[in-house]
């Protein structure tokens, strides 16, 4: 009896012994979850323009749509723009910033119906953060409808803001508020996708922006990756449509001498965008203004997720 009672004894405290190291061996870890991402695009505007301005060997006399958007990006509880469209204020602006010479080609069609016009009939509470892909006119020019929010901008761009004029470029009348929330972006989180830095927004992978100088110093790009899986690239200016892409091309040479800041990084950062769409064929490039891409997506209230 003594010896199968030492040999029981000698099994439970093996047992005891051995109890903790398993449970280091195998621990459980919380399961990780996809953030709840969606966006929306909001037509503010539009214009017909003529192919040739926007694709390269384009058409001289066939228009083409053109939209003046602001792009609604949920994630989680949180409502962000990218780039405004054109804004409430937008006919004084016009008035005040843009030169007579200039407005037989930088026009749009009147009634705007602004981002902030839309989302208050929708219901929304004031949107607390904007990101600008540049500072320019035509994508800054509702930043003063949202008084309250923060204005991301990349760190380069602020220079291009605090010499904003007139023209095709910057307006006074559109960032020269000193009471903005300007919010500079450093890009400190290391590569994405062909980039060789960016800042991932929310530190899960899905609103990535990334620095693509050149149509003005500091343009950025923002990757967008909604619940589904699906990554978008909203690319700002750096081409107007998505056919100037695929064809690896410039812009119009005199659209670009009046528009681009630095026509030889644009085209730089053009060809990291196609060389983006050559080895991730499965992210949806989205021009700011190409409005048959706009139209296959469809537009606010309408949700891509």
């Amino acid at each position: 009896m003594k010896p199968s009672l030492s040999l029981g004894l000698l099994f439970c405290a093996a047992a005891l012994l051995a109890a903790p190291v398993l449970a280091q061996v195998a621990p459980s870890s919380p399961p990780t979850e996809r953030p709840s991402v969606r966006f929306s695009v909001i037509k503010t505007s539009q214009v017909a323009v003529v192919e040739r301005l926007l694709v390269p060997d384009g058409s001289y006399t066939k228009k083409v749509g053109t939209n003046f958007s602001a792009f609604l990006v949920q994630h989680n509880d949180e409502f962000l723009l990218l780039d405004t469209g054109l804004g409430d204020q937008i006919d004084a602006q016009y008035q005040r910033d843009m030169p007579y010479w200039m407005r037989p080609f930088f026009k749009y069609e009147t009634p705007v119906h602004s981002a902030r016009q839309q989302l208050d009939a929708a219901g929304f509470a004031p949107i607390s953060k904007i990101i600008l892909s540049h500072s320019h006119w035509d994508h800054a020019s509702g930043v003063q409808d949202f008084p309250q929010a923060q204005v991301m901008v990349a760190a380069d761009e602020m220079q291009a803001i605090a010499h904003a004029g007139g023209g095709g470029g910057s307006w006074v009348s559109q960032v020269g508020n000193p009471s903005i929330h300007w919010a500079p972006v450093a890009f400190t989180s290391g590569p994405y996708k062909g980039y060789s830095s960016s800042l991932d927004l929310y530190g899960d992978a899905s609103v990535v922006l990334v620095p693509m100088p050149g149509h003005t110093q500091g343009s950025l790009g923002v990757f967008v990756t909604v619940s589904s899986g699906k990554c978008y690239f909203f690319i700002g200016d750096v081409a107007w449509r998505l056919a100037a892409l695929q064809a690896d091309a410039p812009k119009f040479w005199a659209a670009s001498l009046i528009v681009d800041n630095d026509a030889a990084q644009t085209l730089d950062s053009l060809r990291q965008v196609h060389a983006v769409m050559r080895q991730y064929p499965e992210v949806s490039v989205v021009p700011a203004h190409d409005g048959a891409v706009q139209d296959a997506l469809g537009y606010f209230p309408n949700w891509v997720k």
